[in-house]
Parts: C-alpha cells; structure tokens; sequence
C-alpha cells in the first residue's frame, strides 16, 4: 500500500505521511490534484523517482511542479526545453568575461588556471544537483528537445551526477524531487520513461473544474462559475485545434466578473472567447456551435 512508502525528506523537514495528506496539502496551495496524481506525487517522493507528467497544453502538469515546491518547502527550479537546447544552456557554462579578465590580470608572471569551479556557471540541472532534496526540479517540455539532450538527461537521472573535465565528478548527496512534462509533441525513449513514474494528466471534469474556479477566482459568483465550468467543457467536446486549458477557463471566468456578467448567454458568450478560445479557426467553430456550448441558447 502507498502508505507503506516513507518518502525522503530534507531531515525531516518535509515529511509526508499519506496520499490524503499530499492531495490536502496541495490544495492548500491551490492545486486540486486527483487521487491519481496524488498518489504518483506520493511514491515519487518515496521512490526518489522522477515524476513524468504528460497531457494536452493547459491542464496544469507545470502547476503540479510549483505547488509540490510550496508543499516541501523547497527551492525550485525551472529548466524550459527548447529545440536544440544543450549543456551549456541545461548545466553549465564558463564565465567568460570573468576568465579574460584572469588572464589578463596574471600578465607575464604565469597564467592564471580559468578553468575551476570558481569560473564555473551554474545552470538549472547542475543547481538542482548540488541542491539535493532542498530542491524540485522541474524538467519542462521535454518533448520539445531534441533524441541527443534527451539520452544526456537519461544518464544524468540513472545516477544523479555528471562530470566537467576541467572540475570532477558532481554528485548529489541527496536527490531533487524530479518533475518532468510533456505535451506528447514526439514520442519519448522507452529508456527514459522507465526511470520514471508516469501520469497522464487529463482535463478536469466539470465539478473539479468548478471547484478549481473557486479555488483560483474566488470572487467570480458560485454559479456563473458553475456554467462557465460547464461550457467550458463542451467547449472542449467541439475537437477543437487548440481546446482551451483551465488557466483559459480561469481568465474566462475573471473576464465575465469583469464585465458585470451574472449568467452566461450565447452574446456574452461570442463577445468574451478572446478569454477562453486562442486560435482563430477555433473561435469560428464555437461561435458556430454556441447552441451546443450553452444548451439555454435559442
């Protein structure tokens, strides 16, 4: 059972007991995680295993991050994945400026070594290293990088540590909790999702939706929140390009409050989807479905 696992933690720091107190916890920090996903935070952290998330844009996989961070109490840290992203952008880089300056000051009485660790700049993945488990790495969009920096940070997750020639061998003497997201843009190695626990996030269903909107937009009324959360829903039935996440279904709400509206209706509707709906040929396709979208519509 789940409540068998003692997870690590930072000298007791941090200690979760339970799946329930997880899923509590991040409530606190205004994340409404399912029992699912609780539970793969849970053995995440008492597995020390990396957590990677995948699902459609929106549905809050990065968000899990941020509020696991709040939850521990620990730093985190951010690496954004990009096409052709590398080491120096992920782990480390030289400090120029500050190794022509060395050189430059030791002039004709012997070189200066440039090469150590104080010269050394710290990137996200090498700053979670040294962090350990007062840290939680959040690894987004992996998706986006390319087979090479992938099967990089397979071997730096197998063990934890990674080697700079000029310096050594950098191990963690205690892991960062590992988060990594996916939008399922390409297919990621067997390998690398071996090392990991695995959840696909899905799009809250319309009461969690509801109860996100109170939580994330509280001042937006009781049941203008409960239509928008069930139209948003339908809105995502439509097959849309671009289906709007729950930060869009947040902004929505917020914008309908804005304007002074207490209930949907198929013109406030139309008027607010720059709020809600981010693709153009997406917008025309729920304008055109807005009877389906609010079933009170003429």
């Amino acid at each position: 059972m789940a409540t068998d696992v003692q997870p690590a933690t930072s000298g007791g720091r941090n200690s979760i007991s339970s799946v329930t107190e997880v899923k509590e916890r991040l409530g606190q920090f205004r994340y409404l995680a399912d029992e699912g996903l609780a539970t793969a935070a849970y053995l995440a952290l008492g597995l020390e295993r990396p957590l990677l998330l995948e699902g459609e844009n929106g549905v809050g996989k990065t968000e899990i991050a941020k509020a696991l961070s709040g939850l521990l109490g620990r730093e985190l840290i951010r690496l954004q994945c990009y096409e052709g992203i590398d080491t120096s952008q992920a782990l480390y880089d030289w400090h120029y400026g500050r190794q022509l300056l060395a050189v430059r000051g030791a002039g004709d009485g012997g070189a200066e070594n440039v090469f150590t660790r104080d010269y050394l700049l710290t990137r996200p993945l090498l700053d979670a290293l040294e962090k350990g488990d007062r840290a939680v790495l959040l690894i987004d969009e992996i998706d986006r990088a390319d087979d090479e920096f992938e099967a990089f940070l397979l071997e730096l997750l197998s063990d934890f540590a990674v080697t700079i020639p000029e310096v050594g061998r950098i191990e963690a003497f205690s892991r960062p909790l590992v988060v990594l997201t996916s939008n399922r843009t390409r297919d990621l190695h067997n390998a690398l999702r071996r090392r990991c626990l695995y959840y696909w996030v899905e799009h809250p269903d319309t009461e969690r939706e509801f109860q996100i909107l109170r939580l994330r937009a509280p001042e937006v009324p009781e049941p203008l929140a409960r239509e928008v959360a069930a139209a948003v829903r339908r809105v995502r039935g439509l097959g849309l390009g671009n289906p709007p996440g729950v930060g869009e279904s947040i902004d929505w709400a917020n914008a309908l409050h804005m304007l002074g509206v207490s209930t949907l209706s198929p013109e406030t509707a139309a008027a607010t989807l720059s709020a809600l709906v981010k693709d153009v040929d997406d917008q025309r396709v729920v304008r055109d479905r807005i009877a389906d979208v609010l079933p009170t519509a003429p």
